[in-house]
């Protein structure tokens, strides 16, 4: 028999290691580890797991019909695993790829273990088209630059296609002796989410006017397709085969984009906590503990970031470009390390994906690849004119932005970039 091993992919439609596993057994178990050396990191009420928590229900109601479910538990997947293994006579262990640091060092000593059990190990691409190693520079190493990135992908897409693999025609080789054990949020210590799960719109027309629409966070006009991406609920071959056909590739290049990051996170495990361009690490950071909390809960006197902030710490999601801006605001204005920005995102966004995140958090510092340069400094005034230049969006997070309650600006504009520039200057010539 073999163990399927759900992941970042908590769906049976389009499921590539479900897939293969279906295809060469004839009775498949599938599991799920809410693995402890995450959870236990995590805040009691994260809607994240909870989200987690709903799909594997779902998944658990669409076996039931099949007279499976899904085995799963909290604890450490290096442990549970060997020991499903040999309670059930596994021959061999099926699962999706992960490219995170902490994901990829458990998997090699996952691989081990299995290993000296006589029970193979086999992983799958399933969370990209195109994993890591797969499209790269003629001289074999990962191309830092997105542009000449994206081209290749894009032509190696066209010239091959996208596959699908239909492991919901095969649900009937599911397991059939072991019951569903799905442990409630509340026996793993935890309690239900403290925000609502965006359903993502993958339509046409979201993709057709993205373009257009995108950059303008009153309009609500992003898929919302985030966490449906980090944990696998939506197939990217699937949302990739629609954005091929829309009218724009945006939302094409977007999803690009994620590969690149992805990609990068990979090669360059480091920079989760390094800077890509080592000089950016000699930058003398203010680090001013009592501008960050302003900077966390909205209160900076900058309108549109103040309404960025607050929109993330009211809902777990904030617009793309007014992620851009209150990022830079945090680096460059205030000259607060992107590490701290980056772990309060990586604590607060229901879509937080962490290549993406390094990635976007060390554009905004001016210290990742194919970042924007550090003297580039977005002017929170002018990004109102140019994207809520009728303040519907700033009206709804910040209503008292006009009246005498509102905070003054914690630091002028003009002030703040050319305190920027010479510590940057400074550190860059360290």
């Amino acid at each position: 028999m073999i163990l399927f091993w759900f992941r970042r992919d908590l769906r049976a439609i389009d499921n590539v290691g479900l897939y293969h596993a279906l295809s060469d057994a004839k009775a498949v178990l599938p599991v799920f580890v809410f693995d402890e050396n995450i959870l236990n990191k995590l805040p009691k009420n994260d809607a994240r797991l909870g989200f987690i928590h709903q799909q594997l229900t779902k998944l658990n109601q669409k076996f039931a019909a099949y007279g499976s479910g899904i085995l799963a538990k909290k604890g450490n997947p290096l442990t549970l695993i060997p020991k499903w293994c040999k309670a059930h006579g596994i021959t061999a262990v099926y699962t999706n790829e992960d490219y995170e640091p902490y994901a990829c060092e458990r998997d090699d000593k996952l691989a081990k273990a299995l290993d000296a059990l006589g029970v193979e190990f086999k992983k799958y691409k399933d969370q990209v088209l195109y994993s890591p190693n797969e499209v790269l520079k003629k001289d074999g190493t990962a191309y830092k630059v997105y542009t000449p990135f994206s081209r290749v992908w894009l032509a190696k897409m066209e010239e091959e296609g996208v596959p699908n693999f239909p492991s919901e025609t095969l649900l009937n080789k599911l397991n059939k002796a072991v019951s569903s054990q799905i442990p409630s949020l509340q026996e793993m210590g935890f309690e239900k989410g403290q925000h609502d799960i965006p359903q993502g719109m993958d339509t046409i027309s979201v993709m057709n006017a993205y373009e257009a629409t995108r950059n303008f966070p009153s309009l609500d006009s992003t898929s919302r397709l985030g966490i449906h991406l980090r944990f696998g609920s939506v197939s990217i071959r699937e949302l990739i085969s629609k954005a091929r056909k829309s009218t724009s590739q945006t939302f094409l290049k977007e999803l690009v984009w994620r590969e690149f990051f992805m990609q990068i996170l990979w090669h360059y495990p480091h920079t989760t906590t390094a800077s890509f361009k080592p000089q950016y690490d000699h930058i003398a950071w203010r680090n001013n503990e009592e501008e960050f909390k302003k900077w966390c809960e909205g209160n900076t006197g900058y309108p549109l970031v103040d309404a960025g902030m607050r929109e993330l710490n009211k809902t777990g999601f904030m617009h793309n470009r007014v992620r851009m801006l209150v990022g830079s605001f945090l680096c460059k204005h205030l000259l607060i390390d992107w590490r701290w920005g980056e772990a309060y995102f990586a604590e607060k966004l229901l879509d937080y994906e962490q290549a993406s995140n390094v990635g976007n958090w060390q554009w905004v510092a001016g210290c990742g690849v194919d970042a924007a340069p550090y003297f580039r400094v977005f002017n929170p005034t002018e990004q109102v004119k140019k994207f809520d230049s009728n303040h519907e969006y700033i009206k709804k997070w910040v209503p008292e932005y006009q009246s005498f309650t509102y905070p003054s600006p914690m630091v002028e504009h003009k002030t703040a970039r050319e305190r920027c520039l010479a510590t940057y200057k400074e550190g860059l010539a360290t």
